[in-house]
């Protein structure tokens, strides 16, 4: 049985800074959370001159959730006021658990604006159940080398970043299941993905083209499938080569509030995280 589509977003240009845009395909006007799902960021390939400047994102808040970058091209670098800092190679994944409270900056590394090159990666926002959101921040770095082959025949190049699939486990922990699958299919090949039933299922397509469950789907869109309680597959045909992220997970079945830069479960919360930043209760960091 094939998973029913429920939509397949376009990827619509923002603005997170006055010079940093991304394409965001997570939450739209057409559909706003799959929980634990909350947001999906592509920063498209953008290419740096060897020596240019320092590039980052200044210091910001995040309270209540876990940012995770799936790093695409390039190398970036993060550091946090939890004293994290850590260099983020492409092929690799970082998840950061903001909790209670944290400040971290990132963008392009030193090594890297040296060199120069492509740049591009994504980042998404993964909700945690409103037990764990007053708990102490920390984070993890997935090399891609420790990610398992799934799904593996002849043009299908995919890992398993976390969450079992195959009798493998992906070395990504979470406080939900989730499991996360990346990699690329090469022009006309198939695979097929089996969703777990009742669970929350995305498919962001990166760039290419392919054809799933009889839809087409092109890069800078996000399918999103009926969860539903059948399991059922997503079944998956290259029309071009095409770099995807596949993703299930677990409802949480909890009230989101999300605004500015928090992802909490009432108003209430949000607007006291956005009063204890402006008061200084996220501490420091520099640049």
């Amino acid at each position: 049985m094939e998973k029913k589509i429920l939509h397949v977003l376009e990827g619509r240009e923002k603005h997170i800074t006055d010079t940093e845009v991304v394409r965001q395909s997570l939450p739209t006007m057409q559909f706003r959370f799959a929980n634990p799902f909350i947001v999906v960021h592509h920063m498209p390939a953008r290419y740096f001159a060897p020596g240019s400047p320092e590039d980052r994102l200044h210091p910001h808040p995040h309270r209540g959730f876990a940012p995770v970058t799936f790093m695409l091209q390039g190398q970036g670098y993060h550091r946090d006021n939890a004293g994290n800092a850590m260099t983020v190679t492409a092929g690799d994944v970082q998840w950061m658990f903001a909790g209670k409270g944290i400040l971290h900056s990132e963008g392009p590394s030193e090594e890297f604006l040296k060199k120069g090159g492509n740049y591009e990666l994504l980042q998404l926002w993964f909700n945690v159940p409103a037990a764990h959101k007053a708990e102490d921040p920390w984070y993890q770095y997935i090399k891609g080398t420790e990610m398992p082959a799934v799904a593996e025949k002849e043009g299908v190049h995919l890992t398993l970043v976390g969450g079992g699939y195959e009798g493998k486990t992906g070395p990504l922990k979470n406080f939900t299941p989730i499991t996360a699958i990346w990699g690329n299919v090469e022009a006309g090949k198939e695979v097929t993905l089996t969703a777990t039933r009742g669970y929350w299922t995305l498919l962001y397509v990166v760039d290419g083209k392919i054809e799933v469950n009889g839809t087409a789907v092109a890069g800078y869109h996000l399918v999103v499938f009926d969860k539903g309680d059948e399991q059922a597959d997503i079944r998956i045909t290259a029309l071009e080569n095409t770099r995807l992220l596949y993703l299930c997970a677990e409802p949480i079945n909890e009230p989101v509030a999300a605004k500015d830069n928090f992802v909490m479960n009432t108003a209430e919360e949000t607007e006291q995280a956005i009063q204890d930043y402006k008061n200084g209760l996220f501490g420091t960091l520099e640049q």
